[in-house]
Protein backbone atom coordinates (compact mmCIF):
# COMPACT_ATOMS: atom_id res chain seq x y z
CA UNK A 1 0.00 0.00 0.00
CA UNK A 2 1.18 3.26 -1.10
CA UNK A 3 0.57 6.64 0.58
CA UNK A 4 -0.26 9.32 -2.29
CA UNK A 5 -1.15 12.79 -1.60
CA UNK A 6 -3.57 14.22 -4.53
CA UNK A 7 -4.16 18.41 -4.47
CA UNK A 8 -7.48 18.68 -5.72
CA UNK A 9 -8.70 15.31 -5.68
CA UNK A 10 -12.43 16.53 -4.79
CA UNK A 11 -13.89 16.81 -8.13
CA UNK A 12 -12.81 16.33 -12.09
CA UNK A 13 -9.66 14.29 -13.50
CA UNK A 14 -8.30 14.82 -9.62
CA UNK A 15 -11.64 13.14 -8.26
CA UNK A 16 -11.06 10.12 -10.76
CA UNK A 17 -7.48 9.58 -9.74
CA UNK A 18 -8.83 8.98 -5.86
CA UNK A 19 -11.44 6.68 -6.71
CA UNK A 20 -8.58 4.59 -8.69
CA UNK A 21 -6.27 4.68 -5.86
CA UNK A 22 -8.37 4.01 -2.66
CA UNK A 23 -9.08 0.58 -3.78
CA UNK A 24 -5.53 -0.29 -3.24
CA UNK A 25 -3.77 2.82 -1.38
CA UNK A 26 -3.34 5.27 1.31
CA UNK A 27 -5.02 8.36 0.09
CA UNK A 28 -4.33 11.92 1.58
CA UNK A 29 -6.49 14.43 -0.21
CA UNK A 30 -6.01 18.09 0.20
CA UNK A 31 -8.61 20.45 -1.24
CA UNK A 32 -11.37 23.27 -0.27
CA UNK A 33 -14.55 20.90 -0.41
CA UNK A 34 -14.15 17.63 0.43
CA UNK A 35 -14.76 14.54 -1.78
CA UNK A 36 -18.05 13.76 -2.07
CA UNK A 37 -17.26 9.78 -0.46
CA UNK A 38 -16.71 8.07 2.67
CA UNK A 39 -13.54 5.68 2.85
CA UNK A 40 -11.46 3.83 5.50
CA UNK A 41 -8.02 5.03 2.77
CA UNK A 42 -9.26 8.17 2.96
CA UNK A 43 -8.21 11.45 4.74
CA UNK A 44 -9.20 14.78 3.67
CA UNK A 45 -7.64 18.33 4.56
CA UNK A 46 -9.51 21.67 3.83
CA UNK A 47 -7.61 24.26 2.62
CA UNK A 48 -6.83 26.29 0.26
CA UNK A 49 -3.58 25.56 -1.71
CA UNK A 50 -2.24 29.46 -2.68
CA UNK A 51 -3.43 30.62 0.87
CA UNK A 52 -2.78 27.80 3.38
CA UNK A 53 0.08 26.11 5.05
CA UNK A 54 0.01 22.66 3.92
CA UNK A 55 -0.68 20.12 6.41
CA UNK A 56 2.25 17.59 7.88
CA UNK A 57 1.95 14.28 6.67
CA UNK A 58 4.83 11.60 7.63
CA UNK A 59 4.92 9.22 5.02
CA UNK A 60 4.47 10.11 1.21
CA UNK A 61 5.39 8.36 -1.78
CA UNK A 62 3.20 9.68 -4.68
CA UNK A 63 2.64 13.10 -5.27
CA UNK A 64 -0.25 14.13 -7.70
CA UNK A 65 -1.02 18.01 -8.40
CA UNK A 66 -4.73 18.04 -9.96
CA UNK A 67 -5.40 22.10 -9.98
CA UNK A 68 -6.09 24.04 -13.13
CA UNK A 69 -7.99 26.57 -14.73
CA UNK A 70 -10.04 27.35 -18.20
CA UNK A 71 -9.52 31.03 -18.66
CA UNK A 72 -10.16 31.64 -22.56
CA UNK A 73 -10.26 35.27 -23.65
CA UNK A 74 -9.22 37.23 -26.28
CA UNK A 75 -5.53 38.74 -25.57
CA UNK A 76 -7.50 41.97 -25.36
CA UNK A 77 -9.71 40.99 -22.54
CA UNK A 78 -6.99 39.27 -20.67
CA UNK A 79 -5.70 41.24 -17.55
CA UNK A 80 -2.76 40.92 -15.92
CA UNK A 81 -4.22 39.37 -12.99
CA UNK A 82 -5.61 36.83 -15.14
CA UNK A 83 -2.27 35.87 -16.06
CA UNK A 84 -1.15 36.28 -12.74
CA UNK A 85 -3.96 34.20 -10.92
CA UNK A 86 -3.47 31.43 -13.95
CA UNK A 87 -0.01 30.79 -13.32
CA UNK A 88 -0.70 30.52 -9.45
CA UNK A 89 -2.95 27.79 -9.36
CA UNK A 90 -1.02 26.06 -12.07
CA UNK A 91 2.73 26.96 -11.43
CA UNK A 92 3.05 28.38 -7.90
CA UNK A 93 0.85 26.19 -6.24
CA UNK A 94 2.44 22.94 -7.49
CA UNK A 95 5.77 24.67 -6.66
CA UNK A 96 4.48 25.39 -3.43
CA UNK A 97 3.42 21.79 -3.18
CA UNK A 98 6.98 19.80 -3.96
CA UNK A 99 8.76 22.12 -1.95
CA UNK A 100 6.80 20.98 1.02
CA UNK A 101 6.29 18.02 0.74
CA UNK A 102 10.06 16.68 -1.11
CA UNK A 103 11.69 15.97 1.94
CA UNK A 104 9.04 13.23 2.98
CA UNK A 105 8.79 12.11 -0.75
CA UNK A 106 12.51 11.08 -0.93
CA UNK A 107 12.08 8.96 1.79
CA UNK A 108 9.00 6.96 -0.11
CA UNK A 109 8.77 3.70 -2.02
CA UNK A 110 9.72 4.51 -5.51
CA UNK A 111 8.44 7.87 -4.81
CA UNK A 112 7.19 9.97 -7.89
CA UNK A 113 5.07 13.24 -9.17
CA UNK A 114 1.96 13.78 -11.37
CA UNK A 115 1.71 16.93 -12.64
CA UNK A 116 -0.83 18.22 -15.31
CA UNK A 117 0.00 20.68 -18.56
CA UNK A 118 -2.79 20.69 -21.65
CA UNK A 119 -2.59 20.23 -24.96
CA UNK A 120 -2.32 24.01 -25.74
CA UNK A 121 1.23 24.38 -24.74
CA UNK A 122 1.39 22.47 -27.86
CA UNK A 123 -1.24 23.50 -29.80
CA UNK A 124 -1.38 27.29 -30.80
CA UNK A 125 -5.13 27.91 -30.23
CA UNK A 126 -7.07 31.33 -30.39
CA UNK A 127 -8.27 32.45 -26.44
CA UNK A 128 -5.69 30.26 -24.45
CA UNK A 129 -2.84 32.63 -24.23
CA UNK A 130 -2.97 33.09 -20.36
CA UNK A 131 -3.79 29.45 -19.72
CA UNK A 132 -1.36 27.97 -22.37
CA UNK A 133 1.37 30.31 -20.77
CA UNK A 134 0.55 28.68 -17.31
CA UNK A 135 1.09 25.52 -18.54
CA UNK A 136 4.03 25.64 -20.50
CA UNK A 137 5.58 26.91 -17.06
CA UNK A 138 4.25 23.35 -15.77
CA UNK A 139 6.05 21.47 -18.43
CA UNK A 140 9.41 23.75 -17.87
CA UNK A 141 9.57 22.73 -13.85
CA UNK A 142 8.89 18.94 -14.95
CA UNK A 143 11.77 18.96 -17.56
CA UNK A 144 13.99 20.88 -15.06
CA UNK A 145 12.69 18.64 -11.57
CA UNK A 146 13.19 15.98 -13.66
CA UNK A 147 16.88 16.15 -14.17
CA UNK A 148 17.61 17.62 -10.60
CA UNK A 149 15.64 14.59 -8.88
CA UNK A 150 16.83 11.73 -11.53
CA UNK A 151 18.25 9.43 -9.05
CA UNK A 152 15.46 10.43 -6.54
CA UNK A 153 12.14 11.16 -7.57
CA UNK A 154 10.24 10.65 -10.87
CA UNK A 155 7.97 13.67 -12.21
CA UNK A 156 5.95 13.15 -14.86
CA UNK A 157 3.50 15.61 -16.52
CA UNK A 158 0.07 14.43 -18.14
CA UNK A 159 -1.20 17.15 -20.74
CA UNK A 160 -4.71 16.00 -22.06
CA UNK A 161 -7.34 18.19 -24.62
CA UNK A 162 -10.48 18.90 -23.31
CA UNK A 163 -12.26 16.33 -20.69
CA UNK A 164 -15.33 16.53 -19.63
CA UNK A 165 -15.56 17.51 -16.18
CA UNK A 166 -17.28 20.68 -14.66
CA UNK A 167 -14.52 22.87 -14.94
CA UNK A 168 -14.78 22.39 -18.94
CA UNK A 169 -18.96 22.44 -18.58
CA UNK A 170 -19.38 25.55 -20.20
CA UNK A 171 -17.12 24.47 -23.00
CA UNK A 172 -19.36 21.23 -23.28
CA UNK A 173 -22.92 22.70 -22.39
CA UNK A 174 -25.51 21.02 -25.24
CA UNK A 175 -25.28 18.21 -27.54
CA UNK A 176 -24.27 20.66 -30.22
CA UNK A 177 -20.87 21.57 -28.37
CA UNK A 178 -20.53 18.04 -27.73
CA UNK A 179 -20.65 17.01 -31.41
CA UNK A 180 -18.25 19.67 -32.79
CA UNK A 181 -15.72 19.33 -30.20
CA UNK A 182 -15.58 15.23 -31.11
CA UNK A 183 -15.45 16.34 -34.47
CA UNK A 184 -12.21 18.74 -33.95
CA UNK A 185 -10.44 15.20 -32.61
CA UNK A 186 -8.74 13.44 -35.29
CA UNK A 187 -9.84 10.27 -33.71
CA UNK A 188 -13.14 11.34 -33.17
CA UNK A 189 -13.78 11.72 -29.29
CA UNK A 190 -12.53 13.55 -26.29
CA UNK A 191 -11.55 12.69 -23.10
CA UNK A 192 -13.45 10.98 -19.97
CA UNK A 193 -11.85 11.83 -16.56
CA UNK A 194 -10.99 8.04 -15.71
CA UNK A 195 -9.02 7.37 -18.75
CA UNK A 196 -6.75 10.82 -17.98
CA UNK A 197 -6.75 8.60 -14.05
CA UNK A 198 -5.66 5.24 -15.90
CA UNK A 199 -2.67 6.87 -17.68
CA UNK A 200 -1.50 8.82 -13.96
CA UNK A 201 -2.25 5.33 -12.61
CA UNK A 202 0.16 4.28 -15.00
CA UNK A 203 3.38 6.65 -14.16
CA UNK A 204 3.04 6.59 -10.75
CA UNK A 205 3.59 2.60 -10.72
CA UNK A 206 6.55 0.67 -11.43
CA UNK A 207 6.07 -0.10 -14.99
CA UNK A 208 7.01 3.49 -14.99
CA UNK A 209 9.99 3.20 -12.99
CA UNK A 210 12.17 4.12 -16.44
CA UNK A 211 10.18 7.11 -17.48
CA UNK A 212 10.79 10.51 -16.03
CA UNK A 213 10.74 14.83 -17.40
CA UNK A 214 8.01 13.39 -20.14
CA UNK A 215 5.04 15.29 -21.12
CA UNK A 216 2.11 12.67 -21.80
CA UNK A 217 -0.17 14.11 -24.59
CA UNK A 218 -3.64 12.87 -24.18
CA UNK A 219 -4.97 14.39 -27.20
CA UNK A 220 -7.37 12.00 -29.69
CA UNK A 221 -5.21 13.50 -32.71
CA UNK A 222 -5.45 16.55 -32.09
CA UNK A 223 -1.32 17.88 -31.39
CA UNK A 224 -0.50 14.46 -32.83
CA UNK A 225 -2.50 14.43 -36.44
CA UNK A 226 -3.52 16.89 -39.04
CA UNK A 227 -6.77 15.73 -41.31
Amino acid sequence: MKNIVIIGGSKGIGNAILLQQLETNLVYNISRNAPDISHPNLKHYAMDILQDNLPDIENIDTLIYCPGSINLKPIGSLSIDDFRKDFEINVIGAVKTIQKYLPVLKKGIDPSIVLFSTVAAKLGMPFHASIATAKAGVEGLVKSLGAELASVVRINAIAPTITETSLSAGILRNDRMKENMIERHPMKSYLKPEEVANMANFLISENAKSISGQIFEMDYGIVTFKM
